[in-house]
């Protein structure tokens, strides 16, 4: 998965982050702009995980959505 080409087309792909990760907020959503680092921060908090699993669980989902 290309995270450059994610952010540029955000608007359209945050869709497919709330659907992955239901319980971000709407605002981070719109604060990650498509910005990796800051996505896997923003997992940490609400579902408990450190950041390995963070790192783990963007992995399936770049895996699972090729752009």
């Amino acid at each position: 998965m290309n995270w450059d080409i994610a952010a540029g087309n955000w608007k359209q792909f945050k869709s497919k982050v709330k659907e992955q990760w239901e319980n971000l907020a709407a605002d981070p959503q719109d604060v990650l702009a498509g910005k990796r680092n800051t996505l896997s921060g923003q997992l940490q908090e609400p579902y408990g995980v450190g950041k390995n699993n963070a790192e783990e669980q963007i992995k399936r989902f770049e895996a699972s959505h090729r752009v």
